[in-house]
């Protein structure tokens, strides 16, 4: 059973997403930045006891960026060994903002809103950066 850390026989569960707006000149991604990590990356965390990948990866979008969201088509799962040297998987869905604002909070001190090419180039881990090419070819 999985824990409040999201962890669940040995392998940490977490969720996120490809949070896609409407631009002026195309779309645009939500990028954030994590001060605890010092790092660029998509919105995504650790799934809570209980909850579905689906309802994780809305809460933690909403926690991480301030915007309720829509979800839209599932993107290939992340696996890696996260700082912990623990196994990690990551599931992740295109979304489209419906509602809200950012705010500054404890996770994320930094919300940018980026052409994917931008987005490719500020985000940390290729991960993400695969992430971004997948939503493109679905686009």
């Amino acid at each position: 059973m999985a824990g409040k850390s999201g962890k669940h026989r040995d392998q940490v569960k977490a969720a996120g997403g490809v949070v896609v707006r409407k631009g002026k000149k195309g779309p645009e991604l939500a990028v954030v930045h994590r001060p605890s990590y010092d790092d660029w990356s998509l919105p995504k965390g650790k799934l809570d006891d209980g909850e579905s990948f689906r309802e994780g990866a809305l809460r933690e979008v909403r926690e991480e960026t301030g915007f309720t969201c829509e979800l839209g088509n599932e993107l290939s799962p992340v696996r890696y060994r996260d700082r912990k040297g623990r196994k990690k998987i990551v599931r992740y869905w295109q979304m489209r903002p419906l509602e809200g604002k950012f705010k500054e909070n404890d996770e994320v001190d930094e919300l940018r809103w980026l052409s994917p090419d931008r987005a490719v180039e500020l985000l940390d881990y290729e991960h993400d950066r695969k992430l971004i090419a997948e939503y493109l070819s679905l686009a």
